[in-house]
């Protein structure tokens, strides 16, 4: 399964490479559109290889992904916490009645003994 892990890897990496290669042309970024930027007096612009562009996007894209999909799993981990917590209580209730339970019946054998 390494090994296959290894390979994909490669493959990968060798089709990353290829993509960056193939558009290394440099464009223009623009924050807003040409006449919103005249109009709000805000014309902010970087100029970029392509590949730069699509890896970001691709990087943006897998944040974006993670936080949402972190943020729709928190009442799943609340309730886990919650059912945690619950099982740590009963868990040493139950012990607690294991040792009172050794105790009385220590106690009823030693009465016994005695009467």
């Amino acid at each position: 399964m390494r090994y296959i892990r290894y390979a994909f890897l490669a493959v990968l990496a060798l089709v990353l490479v290829t993509v960056a290669l193939a558009n290394r042309d440099t464009v223009t970024l623009n924050l807003l559109p040409g006449e919103l930027a005249v109009l709000s007096g805000v014309s902010l612009s970087l100029t970029l290889p392509l590949f730069v562009v699509i890896f970001g996007a691709i990087i943006a894209g897998l944040l974006i992904g993670f936080v949402w999909e972190w943020m729709r799993e928190y009442k799943h981990r609340s309730a886990a916490s919650v059912h945690k917590r619950e099982k740590d209580k009963l868990a040493r209730e139950v012990d607690k009645l294991k040792v009172d339970k050794a105790k009385n019946e220590g106690d009823e054998v030693l009465a016994l003994l005695e009467n």
